[in-house]
């Protein structure tokens, strides 16, 4: 055994000490390192892709909310619309991107629906960063002026009496638009025939051109056409009715257990650091509170949700697994 002197021992334990305090403040070097790497943000402009086209409710909201976080972050925060493939491709554009909280997205309940019919590229879950929920709606079931039907009843009537002549629009095969309608078809016994599109705005263009006869979709632009008298609503999706549009009753008033809405959501890149996820969640719950922005949602039927990420999460899980069996009844594959 080795023995050292007292001197000798306090040379040690002196030594051992000054090692220990170095390694000390070459680690809190580290993390302060690493913990002031986002405290400048942001310092550029921000990207905020819609990846629908400019007319559709999503963009509807990305441009109401664009020039209130360039507010809140002091930096532009540009909507860049990347349509197509039921919102895949500006989806992936955000996946693919670095993760330093210049490129987010803010995506529908499609986002989740397309995942239950699609092969994708990414992962709806594992891939991003799910920062808020930012509130849901009820679908508008709206027909053009010319097909006689006043509600659903009369609609289930006309439809099975005259097999083929109703042609419905969505924002593309397996999108939240398709699958809510599928699932009517399912629980009412219609053949409501699907007309893809590239997103809710030329849907909207083709319903009030009189292409096709019938639309579930957001009343955020359905409704003003509505109350033009230039389309005919005749019930929104979800299990009540909602305060925005009291009148019109609800489908599960007429075919019970029917109930779907669509959200609206903001996501990131995986990987985003929390301290920039804690900042969007922070400041997207309070855009969601002011009062003009809330009652501007409001008036269109949208309930404002918030709240924090994993809550989101939640509801994602949820949806892609509901859809996930509507698909498997109706034999839908990517494309039909």
């Amino acid at each position: 055994m080795l023995f050292r002197s007292a001197a000798e021992t306090g040379v040690v334990i002196r030594a051992s000490l000054l090692r220990c305090l170095g390694a000390g403040v070459a680690l809190v070097a580290v993390c302060a390192s690493a913990q002031s790497t986002y405290t400048g943000y942001p310092n550029k402009p921000i990207r905020f892709i819609s990846p629908f086209p400019a007319g559709g409710p999503v963009d509807a909201v990305a441009r109401l909310m664009a020039p209130r976080l360039s507010d809140v972050f002091k930096q532009t925060v540009v909507v860049d619309n990347r349509p197509g493939a039921v919102g895949m491709i500006g989806i992936e554009a955000c996946v693919r991107a670095a993760p330093d909280g210049y490129t987010l997205m803010i995506v529908s309940g499609s986002y989740a629906s397309s995942a239950a019919v699609n092969q994708l590229s990414y992962h709806p879950i594992n891939d991003v960063t799910p920062i808020s929920m930012l509130g849901h709606t009820p679908h508008l079931v709206t027909v053009h002026a010319s097909l006689p039907v006043a509600s659903i009843k009369e609609l289930i009537v006309y439809d099975k009496a005259n097999p083929g002549k109703i042609n419905y629009g969505s924002s593309g095969t397996g999108g939240s638009v398709h699958l809510a309608t599928e699932l009517f078809n399912q629980m009412a016994g219609t053949r409501l025939a699907h007309v893809p599109y590239k997103g809710q705005g030329p849907v909207l263009n083709d319903l009030l051109g009189g292409q096709i006869q019938l639309f579930i979709g957001s009343p955020i632009i359905t409704q003003p056409h509505v109350k033009a008298n230039r389309l005919r609503a005749l019930a929104v999706s979800s299990a009540k009715r909602t305060a925005a549009m009291p009148d019109i009753p609800t489908v599960a008033e007429t075919v019970p257990g029917y109930d779907t809405v669509s959200w609206q959501a903001i996501l990131g890149p995986r990987a985003l650091p929390r301290d920039i996820t804690a900042r969007w969640n922070s400041e997207v719950d309070r855009i969601l509170q002011m009062p003009d922005f809330k009652a501007r949602l409001a008036a269109d039927g949208m309930e404002m949700v918030g709240g924090p990420p994993s809550h989101f999460l939640e509801v994602l899980k949820r949806d892609v697994a509901r859809w996930q069996s509507v698909v498997k009844i109706a034999g839908i594959k990517p494309g039909a």
